[in-house]
């Protein structure tokens, strides 16, 4: 009695369902990417923002640093910098 029920009822996949997702062969590449659609379409769009959103950071973050020095230099400017942020009572790794 109760199985009849929970064969009858309407929450059970439909046929065209089925359809929709042939059973012969689950792992092909062409049954994995029009399942998972959305899910890879998602990927791609953060990907893309985080790649969009680090470009910004990396380049708009160098301005007021010791970018554009090398070796020697380069070391003095950052010591320069450890120093001020010390002596300011904040702690900041560049």
């Amino acid at each position: 009695m109760v199985l009849d029920s929970i064969l009858a009822s309407p929450h059970r996949r439909s046929p065209s369902f089925r359809k929709q997702f042939p059973r012969d062969d689950p792992l092909s590449w062409a049954t994995l990417l029009q399942r998972h659609r959305f899910l890879l379409t998602a990927l791609a769009l953060l990907a893309f923002l985080c790649t969009v959103y680090l470009y910004f950071a990396v380049t708009l973050g160098a301005t007021g640093s010791c970018s554009g020095l090398t070796g020697a230099q380069k070391a003095l400017c950052r010591l320069e910098h450890a120093k001020a942020s010390v002596a300011k009572g904040k702690l900041k790794i560049l």
